[in-house]
């Protein structure tokens, strides 16, 4: 298991070779996984009872019409045959063209990936950091009522569906309060105005933030729980040092290299993490489009998405587990012994 065994024991690159050699062979193992991927989601899409051409079409077209448009599309094809011809594109850098609305798959992307990961890069940001402080207060003192209500709040969090959430938070702050405005990135004729981004932007953020929360939160306080019962800790009580200096010289750092991994795994989230609450605020990142092709099975587009969320995991793998190797001593003596 990739990203340093899920923040357990580091994966170690192979001995006696380089770092470069094993970044090959992680990206050589990751073929046939995205060939697996795709071919599984293809064959998913194909299974449904309709198609594209379901969505495109009216009662009143004719079956020549319907079949003319089928062919046009290439979905009177075999499935494998489809399959080889959008992995032959893909392979060329062609993510090719929605078959809902015409439009370049790829300069769609390039518009709506920015506008996803301005939303996404800041909220995830600030839960981290949130997360890091309360995990090590709440581990620190454990059983105490700061870590109940900090555990406590995390285990709300967990069971409180976001979309529900974003739904209070539009009722509470856009309908009741109308302190910002509910839909979109931008208000009409107001592009560029940074204020008026900013209040869009204020909503979606606060959803964001209170969905990656408690995850993070309860990591960091259980990696806090597990460092405070090692053995250096008692050494260092021994010596005299202060609950205040364990956590913030050594308890803190360890805990921190787990959280490289997170940072690592995050990656595809700055792409595909806010699909629901990008769609619930009208924000024009991947969520929409991508909920959009789903609906109509635009299996171009669908396959793109996942592709690149399936590529974000894997070179997202990667960077956490070169990291660990970088950053942590015991590592990089074990890789050249």
């Amino acid at each position: 298991m990739p990203a340093a065994e899920a923040a357990g024991i580091p994966v170690r690159p192979p001995e006696g070779g380089t770092m470069a050699v094993y970044i090959l062979r992680r990206l050589l193992q990751v073929i046939p996984m995205l060939l697996l991927v795709t071919f599984v989601v293809f064959l998913l899409v194909h299974a449904a009872p309709y198609d594209v051409v379901d969505s495109i079409t009216t009662p009143q077209m004719s079956d020549e019409t319907v079949a003319a448009i089928r062919e046009r599309y290439g979905l009177d094809q075999p499935m494998l045959v489809q399959y080889g011809l959008w992995l032959s594109h893909v392979v060329q850098g062609d993510l090719g063209y929605s078959l809902a609305s015409r439009h370049s798959i790829a300069d769609e992307l390039a518009v709506r990936i920015p506008n996803t990961i301005v939303l996404v890069a800041p909220a995830y940001l600030v839960a981290l950091v949130l997360a890091v402080v309360l995990g090590l207060l709440a581990g620190s003192r454990r059983g105490k009522p700061v870590d109940k209500v900090i555990d406590g709040l995390a285990g709300i969090g967990i069971a409180t569906p976001s979309f529900w959430f974003a739904l209070l938070v539009i009722y509470v702050f856009g309908y009741v309060l109308r302190w910002f405005p509910i839909i979109g990135m931008h208000s009409v004729g107001k592009q560029g105005d940074p204020l008026d981004f900013l209040a869009h932007f204020v909503m979606p953020f606060l959803v964001l933030v209170v969905a990656f929360f408690p995850e993070l939160a309860r990591y960091v306080r259980s990696a806090t729980i597990s460092q405070l019962s090692q053995d250096y800790v008692l050494v260092q009580r021994g010596f005299g040092a202060s609950g205040r200096q364990i956590l913030s010289r050594h308890v803190s750092r360890n805990v921190m290299l787990p959280i490289i991994t997170q940072l690592g795994l995050a990656l595809p989230i700055l792409v595909t993490g806010a699909i629901v609450t990008e769609s619930i605020f009208g924000w024009p990142g991947v969520g929409p489009y991508f909920l959009t092709a789903t609906r109509s099975l635009d299996y171009p587009v669908i396959l793109a998405v996942l592709l690149l969320s399936a590529v974000l995991v894997i070179v997202g793998n990667l960077i956490a587990d070169i990291l660990y190797v970088l950053v942590d001593p015991r590592i990089r003596i074990g890789a050249g012994s």
